[in-house]
C-alpha cells in the first residue's frame, strides 16, 4: 500500500481532471463532446507507441533495484534516449497525416472540423507524454511512486486552470472552446516533464541519471521488453478508436454517450491501473531476489483487492446512473441512451479491473510478448468485427456494442489469469 497509494492517488487525480474536462467541454455541445473523444483517442493511438516503451524502464529499473545494484538512472538515461528518438520524428508524422486520416472517423462535419483542431494541438506533447511515462516506470520501480503523486497532481491542476482559462475565455484570453482544452492539456504535460527532470536530478543522480555511459545491451533488452508493448498499447489505442468510429456509425448522440461513459469508466478502473503499477514493481523486485513464490502472491492478492475496490466504488453506476450521466450530459435523449450500457458496466468492472492488475503484473515480469498477443487477438478478432456486424449493420445500436465490450474483457481477464497461474512469466531473464 505504501508503494500503491501514491500511484491510486495520481490515478485519481488524472480521473478528477478527465471529469473536470468532461464537465467544461460538455457545456459546448454534443459535437464539441464527441470532438474531443475522438480526438483524444486518435491522440492516445498516435502516442501509444511512446508510451509503450516505459514498460521497459520499470520493469528492468524494478529487476535491478531487487538485485541490489545501484545503477538504475542508467535504465531510465536508455528510456529517455530511445523516447525522444522515436517521438520527434513521430510528432511531424501525425501533424502533417492528421487531415488525411482524421475524416474517415466520423460524418459529422463539426465534430470533425472540432476534432482536428484538438488533435493537432495534442499531439504537439507527445515527446512530454513519453517522457512523463518513462520517469513514472522509473520511480515506481524505485519505491519512489509519491515524486508520480506529486507530479501528476500539480500538473492536473495547472491543466484544470489553463483549461477554465482557455476554453471560455477568462480575463485577457479569448475563449478557444475545444482547442483551448487541447492547450490546456499540452502545456501542462510539457511542465510535468520539467518537473519530472528536476525530481530526477534531486533523487536519481546517486543512481548515475543523467550521467555518461551507452550499453547497447541494455538497449536491445529495453527494445525486446518495451517493442510488443508498444504495439499492443498501438492496437488498444487504435481499437478505442475504431469503437468511436463504430459507435460515431450509430449517430453523434451514441458517440457523446460513449465519450461521457468510457471517462466514467477511467474514473471506477484507473485505481487498479495504480494497484496494477505498484504489483509490476513488487514482481520485478522479487524476481530479482529470486522469491517467486512472493512474485506469485503480489499477483494473486493484489488482483483481487483491486476487484473488492472497483466493486464498491462501482455501486453508483448501478443504482444511480442517470444521475451519473446527468452531471455531463444536458441533453435528456443522450442520458436515456446511456442509462442500460452504464448499469452494466457497473456490474462487471470488478472483474475488469482484475484483469487490468493480471496485465500489469505479467508486464511487469517481463512477460510482454504473450499479453501483447491476447490482448491485440481478443479485441481485434472478436470485439471488434461483433460490434461493427451487431451495431452497424445489423442496426442493434449502442447498447448491443457495450454488452460485448464488456464480454471481451471479461474474456480477456480469464485468459490472464490462466497464464498467471500457469507461472511460464517466472523463467523470463531480464
Amino acid at each position: 500500500m505504501k508503494l500503491a497509494l501514491p500511484l491510486i492517488g495520481g490515478m485519481m487525480s488524472q480521473n478528477i481532471l478527465n471529469l473536470v474536462d468532461a464537465l467544461m467541454v460538455g457545456r459546448l455541445g454534443d459535437a464539441a463532446l464527441a470532438a474531443t473523444g475522438i480526438g483524444g483517442f486518435f491522440t492516445f493511438m498516435g502516442q501509444a507507441f511512446i508510451i509503450g516503451l516505459a514498460i521497459g524502464v520499470q520493469a528492468i529499473t524494478a529487476r535491478r533495484f531487487g538485485e541490489g545494484r545501484t545503477d538504475s538512472g542508467r535504465v531510465l538515461n536508455h528510456g529517455l534516449l530511445l523516447t525522444a528518438s522515436m517521438a520527434i520524428p513521430l510528432t511531424f508524422v501525425l501533424w502533417f497525416s492528421a487531415p488525411f486520416l482524421f475524416p474517415y472517423l466520423n460524418d459529422d462535419p463539426q465534430v470533425i472540423q472540432f476534432g482536428l483542431s484538438y488533435y493537432r494541438i495534442r499531439i504537439l506533447g507527445t515527446v512530454f507524454v513519453g517522457f512523463n511515462f518513462a520517469f513514472r516506470g522509473f520511480f515506481s520501480g524505485i519505491n519512489q511512486a509519491q515524486v508520480y503523486f506529486k507530479t501528476l497532481l500539480l500538473m492536473h491542476i495547472l491543466n484544470a486552470l489553463l483549461n477554465a482559462v482557455l476554453i471560455f475565455g477568462l480575463g485577457p484570453f479569448p475563449a478557444l472552446g475545444v482547442e483551448g482544452a487541447a492547450w490546456g492539456s499540452m502545456l501542462s504535460m510539457g511542465m510535468g516533464s520539467l518537473l519530472y527532470f528536476f525530481s530526477g536530478i534531486k533523487i536519481a543522480s546517486k543512481l548515475s541519471f543523467l550521467k555518461a555511459g551507452f550499453e547497447k545491451g541494455l538497449m536491445v533488452q529495453m527494445l525486446k521488453l518495451s517493442l510488443p508493448t508498444g504495439i499492443q498499447q498501438f492496437f488498444f489505442a487504435s481499437g478505442l478508436t475504431a469503437l468511436y468510429w463504430i459507435v460515431g456509425k450509430v449517430g453523434t448522440a451514441e458517440l457523446a454517450a460513449s465519450n461521457i461513459m468510457i471517462t466514467i469508466m477511467l474514473v471506477m478502473i484507473l485505481p487498479s491501473l495504480g494497484l496494477g503499477l505498484a504489483g509490476a514493481s513488487l514482481v520485478g523486485q522479487s524476481l530479482g531476489e529470486k522469491n517467486y513464490e512472493a512474485a506469485f502472491s503480489w499477483g494473486i492478492d493484489i488482483s483481487l483487492l483491486a476487484g473488492m475496490a472497483i466493486f464498491v466504488l462501482s455501486l453508483p453506476l448501478v443504482f444511480f446512473p442517470s444521475w451519473t450521466l446527468g452531471l455531463f450530459l444536458t441533453n435528456d435523449a443522450t442520458v436515456a441512451l446511456a442509462i442500460t450500457p452504464l448499469r452494466i458496466t457497473g456490474m462487471v468492472l470488478w472483474f475488469d479491473s482484475i484483469g487490468l492488475v493480471l496485465q500489469q503484473t505479467l508486464l511487469g515480469a517481463g512477460d510482454s510478448k504473450r499479453v501483447s498477443i491476447v490482448s491485440i487477438s481478443t479485441q481485434w478478432l472478436f470485439f471488434l468485427p461483433i460490434a461493427y456486424i451487431g451495431g452497424v449493420v445489423f442496426g442493434k445500436g449502442l447498447l448491443f456494442i457495450w454488452v460485448f465490450q464488456m464480454i471481451y474483457r471479461a474474456l480477456l481477464t480469464l485468459i490472464l489469469g490462466h497464464m498467471w497461474l500457469r507461472r511460464k512469466w517466472q523463467k523470463i531473464k531480464v
